[in-house]
C-alpha cells in the first residue's frame, strides 16, 4: 500500500506508513496567487492499493478540496483502490435536515468523495454513527476513547471521575473509565428560559477528586467552561479535558485555560500541540 499525506495530516500519515510498513509520499501543496488550490502526488500508483489521510479540519473547505483533488488525480494515476481517510471529518453534524430548504451537507460531502475516487472511507470518533448512512460508498468509524483512557491512566489522577459533556457522550465516557476503573457519568442540561441553560452533575459527588470530561469534539468550548466552573465549586482537585477533535475554534483555548482547565487532551485527528494521544495505531489497523 501506499499512504499519501495530506497537508493537514502530515505527522499522522507518517506515523500510519511506518506502522504498514507502506511507502510514505508527501502531497506537494501550493496556492496560486488568486487563491487557487494545487496539489500533485508524485507517486507510481498504478494497480496499487493507495490510503489518501488528510483531514478536514478548520479551514475545512481548503482540506476538503484538497482532499478531492489527491482523490481525483490518484485515480487517474490507475490506483488499485483509493481509501479515504478522513480522521476528521468536517460537515458531519450536519446530517439532517431539521428545516424546509436545508441542504444536508455531510450527503453532498460524501457525494464528492465517492465521485472523486474513494472507494471506501475511514474516520475517528464520527459525531453520530448513523451519519455513515449518507455515503454510497462504505465508511466507517473507529473511536479513540480507550487510547485517550490508556493515556489518562499514565497521569497518577486522584479517585477520577469521568464525565461525558452531555448524555450523548455517555458511551465514550464509558469506552475511558473502563481503561480506569473509573466511575462515569455525564452532565445534564435544564433549560429554565431560552437564553438561560443550567448544566449539572447527575449523581455524582467531585469534591476532592480530579474529573475528566469527555467529548468527541471541542470547538468553542463553552459547555465545558461552564461545567468546569460548577465543578470548581462543588470542590473538585483537578478538571481536565479529553477530546478526539481539538477543533479549538477562536480563542477557545485561552478561554479553557482561563476557566481553570488543567490539561486538555486529544488526539492527531487535528494535529495541535494538545494531541497527546495517536489515532496511528487504529488506522493503521483499519488499513491492513
Amino acid at each position: 500500500m501506499i499512504v499519501i499525506a495530506g497537508s493537514a495530516s502530515p505527522k499522522l500519515s507518517a506515523q500510519v506508513a511506518n506502522l504498514l510498513g507502506a511507502e510514505l509520499v508527501n502531497a506537494e501543496f501550493k496556492r496560486f496567487p488568486d487563491g487557487e488550490i494545487y496539489v500533485r502526488a508524485e507517486a507510481e500508483v498504478r494497480r496499487k492499493p493507495v490510503a489518501i489521510i488528510q483531514t478536514t479540519c478548520p479551514p475545512q473547505n481548503d482540506n476538503l478540496f484538497e482532499l478531492l483533488l489527491l482523490l481525483d488525480a490518484v485515480k487517474v494515476l490507475g490506483a488499485s483502490r483509493i481509501v479515504a481517510v478522513i480522521p476528521y471529518l468536517a460537515y458531519a453534524r450536519q446530517d439532517k435536515r431539521f428545516k424546509p430548504g436545508e441542504a444536508i451537507s455531510l450527503r453532498t460531502v460524501s457525494k464528492l468523495i465517492s465521485q472523486s475516487g474513494a472507494a471506501e472511507v475511514i474516520t475517528i470518533d464520527v459525531h453520530q454513527e448513523e451519519a455513515l448512512g449518507n455515503f454510497s460508498i462504505p465508511a466507517f468509524s473507529q473511536t479513540a476513547m480507550p487510547l485517550i483512557g490508556r493515556h489518562l491512566k499514565s497521569l497518577d489522577l486522584r479517585n477520577p471521575v469521568i464525565i461525558g459533556a452531555d448524555q450523548g457522550s455517555m458511551k465514550r465516557a464509558t469506552l475511558v473509565a473502563l481503561e480506569l476503573g473509573a466511575e462515569h457519568y455525564f452532565l445534564e442540561k435544564r433549560r429554565i428560559s431560552p437564553e438561560n441553560v443550567v448544566i449539572y452533575p447527575k449523581n455524582l459527588s467531585v469534591e476532592n477528586r480530579d474529573v475528566v470530561m469527555v467529548d468527541d469534539i471541542v470547538s468553542t468550548g463553552g459547555t465545558i467552561i461552564s461545567a468546569t466552573k460548577m465543578l470548581m465549586e462543588q470542590g473538585a482537585r483537578d478538571v481536565y479535558v479529553a477530546c478526539a477533535h481539538p477543533v479549538l475554534a477562536g480563542n477557545a483555548m485561552e478561554r479553557l485555560k482561563e476557566a481553570g482547565i488543567k490539561q486538555i487532551i486529544a488526539t492527531d485527528t487535528i494535529e495541535k500541540d494538545v494531541s497527546l494521544v495517536s489515532v496511528a495505531p487504529l488506522i493503521a489497523d483499519m488499513l491492513k
